[in-house]
């Protein structure tokens, strides 16, 4: 039963979609069959890690071809953790969803969408085989293009257009790499790649792809200067939607990175390093400058995912044992909180009308609950302790510095205390100053308020946790880190994997 492991977090949310697609018309039953369908997802990937943890990596081979020919999914230390948060937030916001989704947005085909882009999210996390990566990514792009547009509205056309236009272009960019890879090496095999790459005679040829790969992945982690679609879009469709994309999407780039850029193409003291040490300092700044700027909660938010992929980038450019785990962590650390941070958003902007921060006010006082569900996830990305985002930060820090990239930790801190500001402003303007005179919001019934708030508790339980116990999460970045550096578990697992 074990061997199937690997692919249970991608069947079981897209069966779920296709018997969503079957109820269409049945509203209540798709909320139950989505919620079910991310349950299992979780629990499958729980499962999965938890064999991973206990005895190495585990590869499934398709349809009995061998690789490097077949189809085949590998879940090590890094990628089954990966499906356990992908499960975690798909399940909390699912439940979320519930209060959240308009019944328009409900026949609109959210449920199918949103399973969908579960699967795909999981698919990328778990692939052994680059095409089937980019196969993966088209999945994802064409869920999250329908969850843009469920119960449109003229801004998410203009949010949608701008998000599909760059993700085409990464994705392009993608297929142009596949292609010259596989001109080089004739494989497209992860593991394959591993041991081929190093023997191309033309490293010319080897870098060129490398970059075409920076692009394309960078493309959808947000990074600068290819991040302008994620604040035009990420503010306009449901605050669920924005909370999965904010939570997961971007994370796939950033995970596409520490998987090709150590597995794939050792980047250590070429180019490439050079390269991503810029993109992840130029990525930190513009992005926390961005979120100064703004008056909108989720805008706000959505800058700040670009500054935070900053730190996710600098883990793997240090190409250093501490930097590669310090990148995991923060990765694991951020999901949760980024998705919480908008489901929050949401709530604030039933309650308070809105989400420009000059006209809300008094929502401490109105809902003291909610004011520290905010608190939580708002202090640990600022990198408060003793919450998850400290020990997140802190690891990077220590990397830096241990490598010598002085200017690097600076600008790490100097964008903490930014983020600080940020979430300071946010706290000041929509919880603890005075309510207008006017507020244009409503208020919630005492179901509806359970439904929205029982997630976000649940997840900054898990960011108290994180903090708190941070011994076990660690060991898990380290394993997994190791892992990354060291591949020889996964390749193994690869050439003994099951028909």
């Amino acid at each position: 039963m074990t061997t199937w492991l690997p692919v249970l977090p991608v069947v079981a949310p897209l069966l779920g979609a296709g018997f969503a697609t079957i109820l269409r018309h049945r509203v209540r039953g798709q909320r139950r069959l989505a919620l079910g369908a991310a349950v299992v997802q979780l629990a499958g990937a729980i499962g999965l890690l938890a064999v991973v943890w206990r005895s190495g990596p585990l590869a499934l081979r398709m349809g009995g071809w061998p690789p490097p020919f077949g189809i085949v999914f590998v879940a090590d230390l890094l990628g089954a953790t990966m499906a356990v948060i992908t499960g975690l937030i798909g399940t909390a916001v699912v439940a979320y969803a519930r209060a959240d989704a308009s019944r328009r947005a409900e026949l609109d085909g959210f449920y199918p969408l949103y399973l969908a882009l579960l699967a795909a999210v999981a698919g990328a996390f778990l692939t052994g085989d680059l095409f089937n990566l980019y196969v993966w990514f088209e999945v994802m792009l064409a869920a999250a293009i329908g969850l843009l547009l469920v119960a449109t509205r003229p801004a998410q056309l203009d949010g949608t257009l701008k998000y599909a236009l760059l993700n085409l272009i990464g994705t392009t960019f993608f297929l142009v790499a596949l292609s010259w890879l596989y001109g080089l090496t004739g494989t497209l095999n992860m593991a394959d790649l591993h041991l081929r790459v190093p023997a191309v005679e033309n490293r010319g040829a080897v870098l060129t792809a490398a970059m075409l790969l920076v692009v394309a992945f960078g493309a959808k982690a947000a990074v600068f200067p290819l991040f302008f679609w994620l604040p035009a879009s990420y503010h306009t469709p449901l605050a669920s939607v924005s909370a999965v994309f904010a939570g997961l999407l971007t994370k796939v780039g950033v995970y596409a990175l520490l998987r090709v850029f150590t597995l794939v193409i050792d980047g250590a003291g070429t180019p490439i390093q050079t390269v991503l040490c810029w993109i992840a300092g130029l990525t930190m700044l513009t992005g926390v400058l961005g979120a100064a700027s703004q008056q909108d909660i989720r805008r706000i938010l959505s800058f700040h995912i670009v500054s935070q992929i900053g730190y996710m980038v600098l883990g793997l450019a240090l190409y250093t044992p501490l930097g590669i785990v310090g990148s995991i962590f923060y990765v694991v650390h951020h999901i949760i909180v980024k998705a919480n941070l908008f489901l929050v958003s949401g709530v604030v902007e039933r309650l308070g009308g809105g989400g420009d921060l000059r006209q809300l006010g008094g929502l401490y006082r109105r809902d003291g609950v909610l004011a520290t569900l905010f608190a939580v996830p708002a202090a640990s990305l600022a990198g408060l302790p003793p919450l998850s985002g400290f020990w997140a930060k802190l690891l990077l820090l220590q990397a830096s510095l241990a490598a010598g990239y002085w200017a690097l930790a600076a600008t790490a801190l100097v964008v903490g205390l930014l983020t600080l500001f940020s979430m300071t402003k946010i706290w000041n303007e929509a919880f603890w100053k005075d309510a207008p005179a006017t507020l244009p919001g409503g208020r919630l019934s005492s179901e509806r308020r359970r439904l929205l708030l029982a997630p976000i508790a649940a997840l900054a339980a898990v960011t108290i946790a994180i903090g708190l116990w941070t011994q076990p999460f660690l060991a898990l970045a380290e394993r997994g880190g190791a892992t990354l550096l060291d591949p020889k578990p996964y390749l193994d697992a690869v050439r003994e994997a099951s028909p």
